[in-house]
């Protein structure tokens, strides 16, 4: 996914020039002055249309045909889109343009734009679309009035072309009104396309600032509306946001932000830690408590208020022993003991969470293998988690690598093994050479072949293999070739 899509807000400048360049630079002045003030990602974007070869010479001049006239009037020249597209450069923000030909295509290559857009009107234009593909360009798609048949037909075109593309959920109807705007077409397109980025398009009533902060809460990355200027003589149309206005409908977006938080963690403030503290149930001594002495359950009691550094009700184990004397009604103050078993605990926990986030379903009946080359208390360093689904002729296991998580380099002689990525990304370092692996992506470790793999983020992954063989893993270190494999594993048949 392109940088230049991440958190992007898209000014859609449109016809809203008026055909009058200075008109044109004066709103991209003001969006410019946005977009430093809260400093966001933002781009401005205009469209080409090679007016002369598209529109139908017998219909140039009537005004019974909806668009054209509109078209014809705010017409401007190569040279005079220049200017604007260079002011928009002077003012920080990203070039984009929506070609509805393809000589405009060219234009917008000589023009140096940094991203193309693709109208709904245009999405399933495929003589359009190749030659945009040939650009290698990044590229955003909306997707209005296309049913999910046609946007798979549309991810298929770009993912086939290798195409660095985002799509938006976008209703076509200028204005729209709430019955049509379906938001919750972009939890499917999220779902649906994970490899891309998906925003939404908005052509609501500009003063109604609900539809940005559901979009966002449902997951749009890109935000898209129609800017303009009104004068005394120039009067918007009802779907523009007056560029006087943009201020609002920007400080309405990154307040949504802040209230969604990050996707991908969950943020707990000192203050929530506190609040919660003082809720909780402390663990206090039922009866005299020794030195020494494990704290069984029949010894205490759980009451609030919970106090400072307070054993709470929830950390409370049955194998913690009491590092003082406690008298009766004393508060304990133990820790959870550090052991393999609590921190093996804590790993099965975070991989049952891959998994069920990455919505992956494994059979009742497996056996887990936590590796853990460099002992346990390195494991989330070094090591991954396997669950063997089969071992027959073939073999199927399930991988599980934690952020940031190395599995060491080694061989097999016995086996071949393909690797095809499930969830997450993958780094697989072979050889002498490093391959970058997504979702759906095989790459085929053949034997003999050296390996190693990570993920930055986490990854699941499907291996397939001929026969499993236990002492068939060589590994590059010594340290860990000397082991016996049951030194550096641990199995559970049941989780």
């Amino acid at each position: 996914m392109s940088k230049l899509f991440d958190d992007l807000i898209i000014f859609e400048m449109a016809n809203n020039h008026q055909g009058d360049v200075e008109h044109g630079k004066a709103i991209i002045k003001e969006l410019g002055d946005v977009t430093r003030k809260y400093n966001i990602n933002a781009a401005v974007k205009f469209q080409y249309r090679d007016l002369d070869t598209m529109i139908h010479p017998d219909y140039v001049g009537r005004s019974d045909v909806k668009h054209i006239p509109r078209f014809l009037s705010t017409r401007l020249t190569g040279d005079e889109f220049l200017e604007m597209v260079e002011c928009v450069k002077a003012n920080g923000m990203h070039t984009m343009c929506t070609p509805f030909d393809e000589k405009s295509v060219d234009l917008i290559m000589d023009h140096g734009i940094e991203i193309i857009k693709v109208a709904s009107c245009s999405a399933i234009d495929w003589p359009l679309l190749e030659e945009i593909a040939v650009t290698k360009k990044p590229v955003i798609i909306s997707t209005g009035g296309k049913d999910f048949a046609q946007i798979d037909n549309i991810y298929n075109f770009m993912s086939h072309r290798d195409v660095d593309f985002a799509m938006l959920h976008c209703v076509g109807l200028y204005p729209v009104g709430d019955k049509y705007l379906q938001l919750n077409c972009l939890d499917k397109m999220i779902k649906r396309y994970p490899d891309i980025t998906i925003g939404y398009s908005g052509h609501e009533n500009p003063d109604d600032y609900t539809i940005a902060h559901m979009a966002i809460a449902k997951g749009a990355k890109i935000l898209e509306r129609h800017v303009g200027k009104a004068t005394d003589e120039i009067k918007l149309n009802a779907y523009s946001t007056d560029v006087k206005n943009v201020h609002l409908w920007i400080e309405e977006i990154l307040r949504a932000r802040i209230i969604c938080g990050d996707v991908n963690k969950k943020y707990i403030s000192p203050e929530e830690i506190q609040s919660m503290n003082e809720l909780a149930r402390g663990c206090y001594a039922a009866s005299p408590i020794n030195r020494g002495e494990v704290i069984t359950r029949d010894k205490v009691f759980f009451a609030m208020p919970c106090v400072g550094q307070q054993t709470t009700s929830g950390q409370y184990q049955e194998s913690m022993t009491a590092s003082k004397d406690y008298a009766v009604n004393e508060p304990i103050f133990e820790k959870i003991p550090v052991s393999a078993t609590n921190s093996l605990r804590g790993v099965i926990h975070d991989v049952k969470g891959m998994l069920y986030e990455a919505k992956i379903v494994i059979p009742k009946e497996f056996d887990l293998e936590i590796s853990h080359h460099y002992g346990v208390e390195h494991f989330r360093h070094y090591g991954c988690t396997i669950i063997n689904i089969i071992n027959r002729e073939y073999c199927k296991k399930i991988l599980i690598v934690l952020p940031g998580q190395i599995n060491p380099t080694h061989t097999h002689k016995i086996k071949e093994e393909t690797f095809q990525v499930l969830y997450g990304s993958l780094e697989l370092t072979i050889e002498d050479r490093t391959v970058h692996l997504g979702v759906g992506e095989i790459f085929t470790v053949e034997r003999y072949m050296a390996h190693s793999f990570t993920s930055v983020d986490g990854c699941v992954f499907e291996e397939i293999s001929s026969t499993h063989a236990r002492k068939d893993s060589y590994y590059a270190d010594p340290k860990i070739q000397s082991m016996d494999p049951m030194e550096r594993k641990t199995i559970l048949k049941d989780w």
